[in-house]
């Protein structure tokens, strides 16, 4: 005589299949999620870039940070201080001294990315400085890496 062979699955070897894939989803879901968070602040940072080129441009033609503070001075840059530049910023203010604060969705918590720039006239050299919040609060954070959301480079 001779044994029927078996055929399908057991049910404890289902069982660890079903296992392993639930501990695979706890881990991949939430990382999916910050990882679709920062694509999307990615957005609210490069939406600046704009806004940083005219001021250095500024500073080369005045030579002095109070000539660049806001967009009516700054050649070719709308106002964005009401409106919706992105799909992810709800909006960009340039206040005195050139600071950049580009405000986020709501998707991306409302979190703020200020880059502040420090021009030094003997060198002629622009830095700029990254702060922000992470949601929209005003417990701000010396560098926006330190939201879960943000990507690790400005």
């Amino acid at each position: 005589m001779y044994k029927q062979a078996q055929k399908g699955f057991t049910l404890i070897e289902l069982m660890i299949v079903i296992a392993i894939i639930g501990i695979l989803a706890a881990v991949a879901v939430p990382q999916y999620g910050q990882y679709t968070k920062r694509a999307k602040f990615a957005e609210v940072i490069s939406a600046t870039n704009e806004v940083k080129t005219a001021i250095s441009v500024c500073l080369q033609e005045e030579n002095d940070m109070d000539s660049c503070n806001s967009a009516a001075e700054l050649r070719g840059v709308q106002d964005h201080s009401s409106s919706h530049p992105a799909a992810q910023v709800d909006k960009i203010e340039i206040s005195s001294g050139g600071a950049i604060t580009a405000t986020g969705s709501s998707q991306v918590d409302s979190a703020t990315y200020i880059v502040t720039p420090t021009y030094t006239a003997a060198t002629s050299t622009l830095e700029w400085a990254v702060t922000g919040t992470c949601d929209g609060s005003n417990s701000s954070v010396t560098s926006v890496v330190m939201c879960k959301h943000t990507p690790t480079s400005p």
